[in-house]
């Protein structure tokens, strides 16, 4: 997801190339999910005609100040970027859009040309993006409620202190509020965590004075580096945790350290448990949470070990399929196939198995009603030399039906 790096490189891209210039053509996506509370039609006669005379920029929040209301404000989303034709911005692998594509892309979600022959296009893969069309976009939501940029309006170090004194929600869950302080999503939390020597569960309230003088120093470090290569995550240094956070558990290593994952506010946080360490009353509750979590996994085990002794079992085969798997591949056989698989009724004695002359036959024949006929003893022996009891009450029924045609169409 875009984080504030991610979006300052975007406004120092439209800050350098495009302030100043009118523009004159502007086609807006027909996507009611991107492009929210205005009509396409309406955005671009707001924009065309119109002089761009500023960029700006509040947390993860973007929008254009023109030589006269309304504005246009972007809210990136998952994969939302600024592309300039000609241009090279952000890296940012999720929102990256092929050079070799058709331009504009057909992510594209507005598209600008200006009066110097340059265009500009917002774009955004997975529609998560937010497109709008304010007067003032700074005095309403989602702008308005933002807490202090980090970047911009960094705060001082004992408001800072203050400020985590009076939270007690985990660490992690704070910095991503926006309310609180705006700009910071999940990578840089996990990254200026790890730099500070914080666990992302640790209580802000009950962080140390040492330890918030850390974060707010790591803070202003990772914001600035980042934002110094242009968000390019290949420019980062190399003893960044960022480098690894999206690896497999158990492949995730930093400076040789393992890397763990916790989910904390409903995100995933990566940090390294040999230098983010719990302190005080958090660690002893998560020790009390582990152990309980241990018992009721070695419980769970036990009763599935019971369970597995116990399994009932119907003549000679387990009663049910144990994996789903199998399950859904049985369900995707065609309707006739499960019903060849299927256990068929015992025959009478007097039939005659009409499918067994021809193997492989048509199953509509092979469902016909089979033809009944008069049994006569079968000439010679009515045992064979090396055949068992079933085998003979085979062979005779074949023997007495072949014999049985030819007497009956003589005496006709």
């Amino acid at each position: 997801m875009p984080e504030l790096p991610e979006v300052e490189a975007a406004r120092l891209a439209l800050e350098e190339h495009c302030v100043g210039k009118r523009i004159v053509r502007c086609s807006a996506a027909e996507d009611t999910k991107v492009i929210d509370g205005v009509a396409p039609s309406r955005l671009e006669a707001a924009l065309v005609g119109r002089t761009i005379a500023a960029a700006r920029r509040k947390g993860k929040n973007l929008w254009l100040v023109l030589d006269s209301p309304p504005s246009p404000s972007f809210q990136f989303g998952m994969a939302g970027a600024i592309y300039i034709k000609g241009v090279e911005l952000s890296k940012y692998k999720r929102s990256a859009v092929s050079p070799t594509e058709e331009w504009p892309s057909k992510y594209s979600k507005l598209f600008v040309e200006l009066d110097d022959g340059l265009e500009f296009s917002f774009t955004d893969k997975r529609r998560f993006a937010k497109i709008r069309l304010f007067d003032n976009p700074e005095a309403v939501p989602p702008i308005s409620e933002l807490g202090p940029d980090a970047l911009c309006e960094p705060m001082q170090l004992d408001d800072f202190v203050q400020s985590f004194g009076r939270k007690n929600a985990p660490i992690k869950s704070l910095l991503l509020d926006q309310s609180f302080m705006s700009g910071i999503g999940n990578w840089m939390a996990d990254e200026v965590l790890y730099q500070a020597r914080i666990h992302p569960m640790q209580t802000s309230s009950k962080i140390s004075k040492e330890k918030c003088k850390a974060l707010h120093r790591c803070i202003k470090e990772v914001i600035e580096k980042s934002v110094e290569v242009g968000a390019d995550s290949n420019e980062f240094p190399e003893n960044w945790i960022f480098h690894s956070r999206e690896k497999k558990p158990g492949k995730a290593f930093v400076d040789g350290k393992k890397i763990d994952f916790v989910t904390v506010g409903g995100r995933t946080s990566a940090y390294v448990p040999e230098l983010q360490i719990l302190d005080g009353a958090d660690a002893a509750a998560a020790n009390r949470s582990k152990k309980g979590r241990d018992k009721a996994e070695e419980n769970v085990g036990k009763t599935s070990k019971k369970g597995q002794k116990a399994a009932p079992k119907e003549g000679g085969k387990t009663a049910q399929k144990t994996s789903v798997d199998e399950e859904e591949e049985e369900d995707d056989k065609p309707a006739k196939q499960r019903a060849k698989g299927a256990k068929a009724p015992p025959k009478k004695a007097g039939n005659t198995r009409a499918d067994d002359h021809k193997e492989g036959g048509d199953e509509d024949e092979g469902a016909k009603p089979a033809k009944r006929g008069r049994k006569r003893p079968a000439k010679g022996p009515s045992k064979k030399e090396g055949c068992s009891s079933d085998d003979e009450d085979s062979l005779g029924k074949e023997e007495t039906v072949v014999a049985a045609k030819r007497p009956q169409r003589k005496k006709r």
